[in-house]
C-alpha cells in the first residue's frame, strides 16, 4: 500500500509538472463545449434559392415571399432565364432552383392543379434533400391556403383533411444541443481518457523510466493502478467541469440524478483507461500512441450515433456499434439528461461498459506482461 501511495504521489507531480497535459485537461473542455456545439446544428439554414417566374403572377410572387420568409431560404437570383438559374447552380451560388411555370396563376384559378419544378444541387446530399423537403412543405402551406381562400360555398370542404397534432417528448423545445452536447462530453472524456494514459505511459518508454521500474520490487499491480487512478481522477474533473459548462453556456439541467450519470461515467473511464493501457503496450514511440488514438477515436465517432442514428445504419454497422463503449455512454446520457432514467433504466449499457473495462484491462495487463 505505501508502495501504491508513494508511485501516486510520483504520478500526480509528474502530470501537474507538465503544462501540455494541464492544458488538453482543462482548456480542451472548454473550447470544444463551448464552441462546437454552436456550430454542430442539425437544422440547415440559409439555403441558396434561385427562382425562375415565367409566370410573374400576384400567386407567383407571393409564394416566392412565402419562401423567403420561411428563414431556411436565402434569394440569391430571380429571373426568367432557367440557363441563368442553372449558372448560379454551376457557379456555387445556389442550391435550388424553383422554377415557376408560365401559366402558374391561370392553373390554378381554372383547373386547381398546378406544377412547379425543382433542380436541386445534390452535391451535399444532406442539404439537398433537406433543403428541398423544407421547400415541399411551403409549397404545400401555401396551396392549403390559397384552397382555404376559394373555399367559401359551402361552409366546410367536401375535400377529406386530416390535422396532425405532434407532442415532442423529452425535448418539448426540439434543442439541438439538449441532444449534442452530452453526446459530446462523452466524446471529451474518451479522448482525455485513452490519449492521455496512452502517451504518458509511452513517454516513460522513450525515456526509460520503465525498464527502471521493471528491475525494482514494485508489483505489477501497484505499477498499473499508479497509472489509472490518476487519469481517472482527472477525468471525473473533467466530466465535473463539461457537466458545469453545459449548466451555465447552455442551461441544460439534467431530468435524472447526477448521481446516476457519476456512477456510470466512473466505470466508462475505466474502461476508456483500459484502452489507453492498451494502445500503449502496443506503441512504441508518443507519435504511434496518438495515431492509434486518433484511428480509433474517428471509429468511435462516426459509429457512436452521435452524428447519425444506429437505426438508419446497414446491419453490419449496427453489430459494429455494439463492440464501440461510446455507444453505450451517449445513448446512456441523452436517457439520463432528457429522459430521467435511473440506474435501474441503464443497467444493460452498464454491465456491458464493465464488461468492456474488464476485458480491455486484462487484455492490457496480459500484453504488458507478455513484452515485459
Amino acid at each position: 500500500m505505501r508502495t501504491l501511495r508513494f508511485l501516486l504521489q510520483k504520478e500526480f507531480r509528474q502530470i501537474f509538472r507538465d503544462p501540455s497535459i494541464l492544458r488538453l485537461i482543462f482548456v480542451m473542455p472548454v473550447i470544444q463545449l463551448a464552441v462546437l456545439p454552436w456550430a454542430a446544428d442539425y437544422e440547415i439554414k440559409n439555403i441558396k434559392l434561385a427562382v425562375v417566374d415565367h409566370d410573374h403572377s400576384s400567386y407567383s410572387r407571393n409564394l416566392v415571399n412565402k419562401v423567403t420568409a420561411s428563414g431556411y431560404f436565402i434569394l440569391t437570383e430571380y429571373t426568367a432565364s432557367y440557363t441563368e438559374a442553372m449558372q448560379q447552380i454551376e457557379h456555387d451560388k445556389a442550391d435550388i432552383i424553383l422554377e415557376i411555370p408560365r401559366s402558374f396563376e391561370k392553373d390554378l384559378v381554372k383547373e386547381s392543379e398546378s406544377k412547379l419544378f425543382l433542380a436541386v444541387n445534390a452535391i451535399n446530399g444532406v442539404k439537398a434533400g433537406l433543403g428541398a423537403a423544407y421547400l415541399r412543405n411551403i409549397v404545400q402551406d401555401f396551396n392549403s391556403e390559397v384552397r382555404t381562400e376559394w373555399i367559401q360555398f359551402p361552409r366546410f370542404s367536401p375535400d377529406t383533411r386530416v390535422e396532425v397534432t405532434v407532442s415532442n417528448w423529452f425535448n418539448p423545445l426540439m434543442n439541438y444541443k439538449a441532444f449534442m452536447v452530452p453526446g459530446m462530453l462523452v466524446l471529451l472524456l474518451t479522448m482525455v481518457g485513452s490519449n492521455l494514459t496512452a502517451i504518458n505511459i509511452v513517454k516513460e518508454k522513450e525515456i526509460g523510466t520503465i525498464e527502471q521500474i521493471n528491475v525494482t520490487p514494485v508489483r505489477k499491480f501497484d505499477f498499473i493502478m499508479s497509472k489509472l487512478i490518476p487519469f481517472w481522477v482527472l477525468g471525473l474533473v473533467v466530466f465535473t467541469v463539461g457537466f458545469l459548462i453545459s449548466r451555465f453556456f447552455y442551461g441544460i439541467v439534467p431530468v435524472g440524478s447526477i448521481a446516476t450519470v457519476y456512477v456510470f461515467a466512473a466505470v466508462y473511464l475505466l474502461a476508456v483507461l483500459g484502452l489507453g493501457l492498451l494502445i500503449s503496450t502496443y506503441a512504441n514511440n508518443q507519435q504511434q500512441a496518438m495515431l492509434i488514438s486518433f484511428f480509433l477515436m474517428m471509429l468511435f465517432v462516426l459509429m457512436s450515433g452521435l452524428y447519425t442514428s444506429i437505426d438508419s445504419m446497414p446491419e453490419w454497422a449496427k453489430n459494429v456499434t455494439k463492440a464501440n463503449p461510446v455507444t453505450y455512454f451517449i445513448r446512456v446520457m441523452r436517457m439520463v439528461v432528457l429522459k430521467g432514467s435511473g440506474l435501474a433504466d441503464i443497467k444493460n449499457e452498464l454491465l456491458t461498459i464493465a464488461g468492456f473495462a474488464v476485458a480491455l484491462n486484462g487484455w492490457a495487463v496480459l500484453n504488458y506482461h507478455k513484452r515485459n
